[in-house]
């Protein structure tokens, strides 16, 4: 067979991976912010388990645990809404140039992929994030909420760092 035939019904491969995954992650982080932004009034706080999880709606208009929420709108607008793409076209060129069988590199790319645009669909949608899961230790610790997206995102990079951490052989395969 054709080398070029084969290097896209892989790349075909790796796509349709991407989209199953992002399909799936998009579909749970729409699905729960739906819920809470229909069902819940903003700042709503539901005891979930005592002095550790709540849902609380809040909305991010910034990053990740609101980095750039205080920047002037302009800015804002302007990078929140260029960077998700650029974000998806890196994803998508780094994904060209994994092997088939990168397997935990195409889940991680995936998941980033699929968090990327499920908090950029709100941000076309509300211009902020939903944000509504809440850890926290008592009334003396708490994490900034998050959503599926957030958590994809971060699995994704985690799942990446580990990768490189524990890659035994650097040469190309």
């Amino acid at each position: 067979m054709n080398e070029s035939f084969l290097l896209n019904k892989i790349f075909q491969k790796k796509i349709t991976f991407l989209v199953c995954i992002s399909f799936v992650i998009i579909g749970i982080d729409q699905l729960t912010k739906t819920f809470v932004h229909t069902q819940m009034q903003l700042h709503e706080t539901k005891i979930i388990i005592e002095n550790f999880f709540n849902l609380t709606y809040v909305r991010n208009f910034g990053a990740a645990f609101g980095f750039l929420a205080q920047t002037p709108v302009l800015f804002r607008d302007i990078f929140f809404l260029a960077m998700p793409p650029l974000a998806c076209i890196l994803i998508l060129y780094i994904l060209k140039t994994l092997k088939e069988h990168q397997t935990a590199q195409i889940i991680a790319l995936s998941s980033i992929f699929g968090g990327a645009l499920g908090n950029y669909i709100d941000r076309l949608h509300y211009k902020y994030v939903v944000d509504f899961i809440d850890f926290h230790w008592s009334a003396k610790y708490a994490w900034p909420a998050f959503n599926v997206a957030d958590m994809a995102i971060v699995c994704g990079v985690c799942l990446l760092i580990y990768m490189i951490l524990t890659e035994k052989n650097v040469t190309a395969d």
